[in-house]
């Protein structure tokens, strides 16, 4: 199997173009070439695939190979392959997810080679059953208590296409994200599981995250995650509808805008290619 390692803001996965390539057991197969020792090495694996709604269509699954709806970081990078590997000729294209068919807009450097995107990631999602969360349905859930290990966290759920909960702390440098991460994520809250973001304000448009992943575990970054943090910040009152977030693996810019869309933009990097016996 031909593979292309690539990241987005230190998030990274093994990229198969599905248009050349067929990959049987998807499942399987990330679970082999995520391991970092007896693998390539990823937070997981994403198949590139032919798609009759979209320019593209994007196939994620997790280290561990539960397959989740959407990767905000890894959707970047299937648009930089896309475009750098002659799929699409636009600057502009679709791709479709297991959350929807979302827009991107690719920006080339001298080389005209993609190397930022920016991403519609849609509406986000915050009553229960959207996200989803068990108990009686309601609008939104902001600076709710949950009780784990006999400390009460406030949490703010949204949903960007994935489940996601926002912790806000004070130092999140030293907060124990392998402690608590795990923890949240198999909640009983969560019927699909959850991610789970430790956030510090740095001011009304910066905040620093680190991010629990579900299936992966902490990854340096998450962009489902940065947008569902911006929601957050909005929500809290904490910060403005344009923050910068720093991420582990390095910046996103994310936009709450006017119409009610999360923007988030970011880089997308190639890593290096192979090929690897399946």
């Amino acid at each position: 199997m031909k593979f292309t390692k690539m990241h987005g803001a230190g998030n990274d996965y093994v990229y198969v173009n599905c248009f050349a390539e067929k990959v049987e057991h998807p499942e399987q197969v990330a679970i082999k070439v995520s391991n970092r020792n007896f693998g390539i090495g990823s937070d997981g694996l994403i198949l590139i695939m032919p798609s009759t709604k979209a320019d593209v269509r994007m196939r994620m699954f997790n280290s561990d190979g539960s397959e989740s709806e959407m990767c905000g970081n890894g959707i970047r990078c299937v648009a930089k392959y896309a475009y750098d590997h002659g799929i699409v000729n636009s600057k502009e294209i679709t791709a479709e997810t297991g959350a929807g068919i979302l827009t991107l807009q690719l920006f080339a450097n001298d080389q005209n080679k993609v190397d930022r995107v920016r991403v519609n990631m849609g509406k986000p999602r915050l009553k229960r059953s959207e996200i989803p969360m068990s108990g009686a349905d309601s609008d939104k859930v902001v600076n709710e208590p949950l009780n784990i290990l006999h400390t009460t966290f406030q949490i703010t759920c949204a949903s960007m296409g994935n489940p996601h909960c926002v912790i806000f702390v004070d130092d999140v440098a030293s907060f124990q994200v392998e402690k608590y991460g795990p923890l949240i994520e198999n909640h009983e809250l969560f019927p699909r599981r959850t991610n789970v973001e430790f956030v510090q304000i740095i001011s009304r448009t910066e905040v620093r995250q680190r991010t629990w992943e579900r299936g992966a575990g902490e990854t340096l970054a998450c962009g489902t995650g940065a947008s569902a943090v911006c929601v957050a910040g909005v929500l809290n009152g904490l910060t403005e509808k344009k923050i910068l977030n720093h991420l582990s693996g390095g910046d996103l810019e994310l936009e709450w805008a006017d119409d009610g869309n999360l923007y988030m933009t970011g880089g997308a990097v190639e890593v290096f290619v192979g090929e690897i016996q399946i």
